[in-house]
């Protein structure tokens, strides 16, 4: 611009102003805020709601993704649709019910190791029912009646233990206590094809089938060798055996019909002859390196009331309070995987087991804006968007949550994003009609001349 110059009789002129035109100030992507829901019920399928995001892995580089849908590889490890790895915290060694927070590693949720559940010696039994004194079969010349327990050892191998009860007879003592005094002894001990685990069939080069003693030759009851296995004089041909012991003494209050005690294990913590519920067995006895553990069988929900003459009796693995409590368990099979809100992975097994397997982590960031996107909707840090310390956070020191079996659909707001094309479309179709009218007007501006 100049000023007027009287000296030169010129006015003064105005700037001219040149537009430099539209310039773009910046891009901006929204990655922290929440996109819709959409609910997909698998298992693997996570949904972060509140601040944070994955940690994946891919050839060695931590990256970072909003995206949770999850499967599983070949090799057993979670991880996503573009093959990334991902990250999160393993089950402590030392308490196998949470995770260590260490620096992440690849979350291997099949594993070989995982794929089974450890089997549990079962160490406590419970013998319920009802014993009749009036039945038959409980005099001191019959068969007796029998309740099975069944047991587990270290390795997850079932057995059954055959117990006999019967009128003690003259083991009852001349206290008049017959009706009310039952002799308890062991017949039988039989793995789980049914065989007595006292006897080997063996079968010569012609074909000949003959018996033979294992090398389980007795065991001990209430802490003593109280069980000798004796083969009977054709126990080559028939593999028949008989279980010498001494019988314990079950005894009933005569007037109530309530159970009062049975001999029992003097070491037991609490022993008292009087009124003591237990009995122990310990299958291995003096042989050594066995899997077997000494088991209780307790006897106290037993009662002695008029059935008409019927017995009924029944044994459970567990405790009168509690039927897991020392129950045992066979090894498990996983039957299935699941991830709570709080990202961790449990296996589930069909021996009733969960067992923890890992725990999925989320990183965060002072300005996640600043992260930059490198495909398959994965993020890597840059000097703007803050470091990640490789150890992630538990989702709810963050103050959020896992949705489990849903993913997380695009932030971007589609009704918003629909409603400024319209308008963008109309605004050109009114723009084009202004053309069209104009147009118009000069066509008929023209015809008047004519």
């Amino acid at each position: 611009a100049t000023g007027p110059n009287d000296s030169m009789g010129t006015a003064g002129v105005n700037a001219m102003q040149i537009g430099l035109g539209a310039s773009l100030a910046s891009i901006t992507t929204k990655i922290t805020g929440t996109g819709g829901s959409q609910r997909t019920d698998g298992w693997s399928d996570l949904m972060i709601e509140g601040d944070g995001f994955f940690v994946v892995q891919n050839n060695g580089t931590n990256y970072f993704t909003k995206a949770g849908s999850f499967n599983v590889d070949a090799n057993g490890n979670l991880c996503t649709p573009s093959g990334a790895l991902v990250m999160g915290w393993q089950v402590s060694e030392d308490d196998p019910s949470r995770c260590k927070s260490d620096t992440v590693s690849a979350l291997r949720v099949m594993a070989p190791d995982k794929m089974f559940s450890e089997p549990a010696a079962t160490t406590q039994c419970i013998v319920k029912g009802n014993i009749d004194q009036n039945d038959t079969q409980l005099a001191p010349d019959a068969e007796g009646r029998v309740a099975n327990i069944q047991f587990y050892d270290n390795l997850g191998n079932l057995y059954t233990m055959e117990l006999n009860i019967k009128h003690a007879g003259e083991d009852a003592g001349d206290d008049g206590a017959f009706n009310s005094t039952y002799a308890v002894t062991i017949a039988n001990v039989y793995n789980e094809k049914g065989d007595s685990i006292f006897v080997e069939e063996v079968i010569d080069e012609d074909g000949v089938k003959s018996y033979q003693q294992t090398a389980y030759t007795g065991f001990s009851v209430n802490g003593e060798g109280g069980v000798t296995v004796e083969t009977e004089d054709d126990f080559e041909q028939t593999g028949n055996i008989r279980l010498e012991m001494e019988p314990l003494l079950l005894s009933f209050d005569s007037v109530t019909g309530r159970f009062k005690s049975i001999d029992g294990d003097e070491s037991l913590e609490g022993y008292n002859e009087e009124t003591n519920p237990f009995m122990t067995f310990n299958m291995a006895g003096e042989t050594e390196g066995t899997p077997f553990q000494r088991v209780t069988v307790d006897f106290s929900a037993l009662t002695m009331f008029s059935q008409s003459g019927t017995t009924t009796l029944e044994c459970a693995r567990g405790t009168r309070a509690s039927s897991a409590e020392g129950a045992g368990k066979p090894v498990g099979n996983m039957t299935g995987i699941s991830i709570d809100k709080y990202g961790k992975i449990y296996g589930s097994y069909d021996n009733g087991d969960s067992n923890l397997l890992g725990q999925v982590v989320v990183a965060t960031f002072p300005n996640a804006a600043g992260l930059e996107a490198v495909g398959n909707n994965m993020f890597a840090t840059t000097q703007n968007s803050g470091s990640f310390d490789g150890i992630g956070k538990d989702i709810l020191t963050t103050g959020g949550k896992f949705n489990p079996g849903v993913i997380e659909m695009s932030n971007v707001d589609l009704a918003n994003e629909f409603t400024d094309m319209i308008i963008t479309q109309r605004g050109f179709q009114a723009n084009s009609r202004i053309i069209t009218t104009s147009d118009t007007l000069l066509e008929e501006l023209i015809n008047l001349k004519r």
